[in-house]
C-alpha cells in the first residue's frame, strides 16, 4: 500500500483501494508487508491494495495493485464501502471482495514477504492494522447476516 508511515493529523484528501479476497472455503487472502520503516504498517498481515494513481479511480486503482502486487486478475470485483486509516495515513480507503481460488503461493509476489490464506476465525492472532481489521470485520457482519 503506497502511503507515508506518519500518523494522520487530520484525514487526507489521498484515496485508496484494498481488496478481500475469498477462496471457495471462505478463507481471506492476507499479505504480509514488508518489514522496512519507508512504508505503511511495516510487517503487518495487511490485504492486497494500494493508493490511486492522479486521475484514477479506486476501482481502477485495485486491479491494477492486484497486478503489481501480485500478478492476480479476478472477475468478480465488488464495491463494498469506505474505511479511513484513522491510525495511519489518514488516507480514505475503499474496500472491494472478489473470489479466487487459486496457489497463493504460486503468484509471483512483488512486494511484501508472502501471501497466505487464513480462516477468518484465525485473522485474530495476525498483527493486522486497525483499519483494515475493521474493514474485514464489517465484511464479515455483512456476510454472515
Amino acid at each position: 500500500m503506497h502511503s507515508d508511515t506518519t500518523t494522520a493529523k487530520g484525514p487526507s484528501t489521498a484515496r485508496g483501494a484494498v481488496a478481500i479476497i475469498t477462496n471457495r472455503r471462505g478463507e481471506m487472502l492476507m499479505h504480509l508487508r514488508d518489514d522496512i520503516d519507508s512504508i505503511a504498517w511495516p510487517a503487518h498481515w495487511s490485504l492486497l491494495g494500494g493508493g490511486t494513481d492522479p486521475g484514477e479511480s479506486q476501482a481502477e486503482a485495485i486491479v491494477r495493485e492486484l497486478d503489481e502486487e501480485a500478478g492476480l486478475t479476478v472477475r468478480d470485483m465488488t464495491e463494498l464501502f469506505e474505511v479511513r486509516d484513522e491510525d495511519g495515513s489518514g488516507q480514505l480507503i475503499t474496500f472491494f471482495a472478489a473470489t479466487w481460488d487459486g496457489d497463493e503461493k504460486a503468484l509471483p509476489l512483488a512486494e511484501g514477504v508472502k501471501l497466505q490464506f487464513f480462516a477468518p476465525e484465525h485473522l485474530q492472532i495476525l498483527t493486522i492494522p486497525p483499519f483494515i481489521r475493521d474493514g474485514i470485520t464489517r465484511y464479515l457482519a455483512a456476510r454472515s447476516a
